[in-house]
């Protein structure tokens, strides 16, 4: 006998002996079927490790029709970044008749964990995911696989789990950005990240490395800093510029970590870019309001939205095999504004 995602209804009917409908009814505890049956069904379900498929039921009511709703799970609303994605998703759902369901995880793992659980009830047709920061345990998007849920993720991957994804080409985003640098002039490059379980952090990370290498300029431990938030920049800026030896350029994950960089070297004293060089990633609107208006990596939210928006949909109605792991990667590029020489 099969179990867990392979057992269907069926399978449990010719089992015990009884009909589909039957089986349908008991897991649902309807009072059309006899206690002692509800509990001798519910039982065998339990043991061989089935729960009913919501989203193979939802389309066999709807006519084969899936529910045109998409989950999406953001880690935070705040994040510029974040929400052109989401206006990428949005657009291209609603130019293929979709609607989008937003939950923002506020970077908890047992706020994602219970948003998914919460988008399989309601029976949406496939899940958008950027993980949260802390999340290191893939257990619940791995239950969604099983289930046949379609599930696409952007920016921040899970390693834990082969499903379909969009990033941008954070290597060679910050490899550029550091290249740049090193080409004005700068030569103790300080490197603000996020951490390293994260893909991005990671890649971004080993670009910013291997550009420092490439020129012959040995990475220090020193000037190597987790931080990817404007106060935490603010706090920690300060003892670096205070060093003997203090960089002469910052790169920085995001750009919220750079302003927070950039303003606290001004209160320092220090002049931008003649003193010290800054670069952030993302190219948000933040990054042209600040004075001087910085240096970033753009990222190309929107469009990050749009292919993860059309991977997903290609899934639900059947254009892409629900096993078929797409892999896209959009392209960043470099722009330079004030805050480098």
């Amino acid at each position: 006998m099969k179990e867990g995602a392979n057992l269907t209804m069926k399978d449990i009917a010719k089992e015990l002996g009884v009909s589909v409908a039957t089986v349908s009814r008991a897991l649902k505890d309807s009072p059309r079927i006899s206690l002692e049956k509800r509990e001798e069904i519910k039982r065998y379900a339990r043991e061989h490790n089935f729960f009913p498929n919501m989203i193979a039921e939802t389309l066999r009511k709807s006519k084969k029709q899936p529910l045109k709703i998409i989950g999406v799970i953001v880690p935070q609303f705040t994040h510029y970044y974040f929400s052109s994605i989401l206006a990428g998703i949005e657009e291209e759902a609603s130019a293929r008749g979709y609607r989008v369901m937003v939950a923002q995880s506020d970077e908890k793992y047992e706020k994602e964990v219970q948003i998914c659980k919460s988008f399989y009830e309601n029976k949406v047709c496939g899940i958008i995911v950027s993980q949260a920061k802390d999340t290191l345990k893939y257990d619940h998007f791995k239950y969604l696989s099983e289930k046949g849920m379609p599930l696409v993720f952007y920016d921040r991957i899970s390693t834990g789990i082969n499903a379909s994804r969009v990033v941008v080409d954070d290597y060679m985003g910050a490899f550029a950005a550091v290249t740049h640098l090193i080409d004005s002039g700068c030569k103790r490059i300080a490197y603000y990240g996020t951490y390293l379980n994260l893909e991005i952090g990671k890649n971004r990370y080993n670009g910013y490395r291997d550009a420092l290498l490439k020129h012959g300029i040995t990475p220090e431990e020193r000037l190597i800093r987790i931080c990817d938030n404007r106060s935490d920049a603010e706090a920690i800026t300060p003892d670096l510029m205070e060093m003997n030896n203090p960089p002469d350029a910052f790169f920085a994950v995001n750009d919220d970590t750079a302003i927070g960089i950039l303003y606290s070297c001004k209160r320092l004293g220090f002049r931008v870019p003649e003193d010290v060089s800054i670069c952030g990633f993302t190219n948000g609107d933040r990054a042209v309001a600040c004075d001087p208006m910085l240096t970033t990596v753009e990222q190309r939210g929107v469009r990050v939205g749009e292919e993860a928006a059309n991977i997903l949909i290609d899934k639900v109605e059947g254009a892409l095999p629900h096993d078929t792991i797409e892999k896209r990667i959009v392209r960043t590029r470099l722009i330079v504004r004030g805050t480098t020489r």
